[in-house]
């Protein structure tokens, strides 16, 4: 059973997503939240394996909220997946980079809905590769903060360090493997290996990865 938190500040929301997932065998909604400090606070005593996190709520915001949550030792398990209402909202590129793992449009179809829970609890991350490059494109750029310390590229194989690249690019395992001529199941395993010597979280952390690392050559510096 995949247990689920919702948090978002329309309580019209809230329900309308309770009654798409509830309906579903295999997935629970275990709690409800308002406001991004209630979210917290009821990951902390449910431990849901997924959080629907809206990331424009009043007080405590889900981007802070999100941070909180991904940064907890008891809830490493926990996967959070953004809900917005733009697919180029300037807050994403954050929340990915602070460990979201993925995210969804308020107004996605229910059965993409459920299908996203289901492959974030798995261990996936929600991202559409086409949405993830703009955002990162369009508001990585921006951010002149300074970036957070990363592990060197260097600890990475030389083709694991090309898988890295694709994978925030964009491709999918199988593209991956189309592109280097190896079996889907390698190339999954290169993705793997990766993600553990670079402490990734998902597959999302890798593409942020990718482009703070200079893997990938962002499509505005062309």
């Amino acid at each position: 059973m995949i247990s689920v938190l919702l948090a978002d500040d329309q309580a019209l929301v809230r329900a309308g997503f309770r009654a798409l997932l509830d309906a579903e065998a295999d997935i629970t909604v275990v709690a409800e939240a308002g406001d991004g400090l209630a979210a917290v606070r009821a990951a902390a005593a449910t431990r849901p394996d997924v959080v629907l996190m809206d990331i424009r709520m009043p007080g405590v915001d889900g981007l802070e909220a999100t941070r909180r949550i991904t940064t907890d030792p008891a809830l490493a398990d926990t996967r959070i997946v953004i809900l917005t209402t733009f697919e180029l909202d300037e807050y994403l590129f954050e929340a990915l980079r602070v460990g979201a793992s993925g995210f969804l449009v308020k107004d996605t179809e229910p059965v993409d809905l459920i299908r996203g829970v289901r492959a974030v609890a798995a261990g996936d991350a929600l991202l559409s590769p086409g949405v993830t490059r703009r955002v990162i494109a369009e508001f990585a750029s921006r951010d002149r903060r300074p970036a957070p310390a990363l592990p060197p590229p260097d600890q990475l194989t030389d083709r694991e360090r090309e898988v890295v690249a694709l994978v925030g690019a964009g491709l999918s395992n199988d593209e991956i493997a189309a592109r280097l001529v190896v079996s889907p199941a390698t190339a999954k395993t290169h993705v793997s290996r990766a993600m553990i010597k670079l402490a990734a979280r998902d597959r999302a952390q890798l593409v942020v990865y990718a482009y703070e690392a200079g893997l990938v050559r962002p499509s505005w510096t062309d």
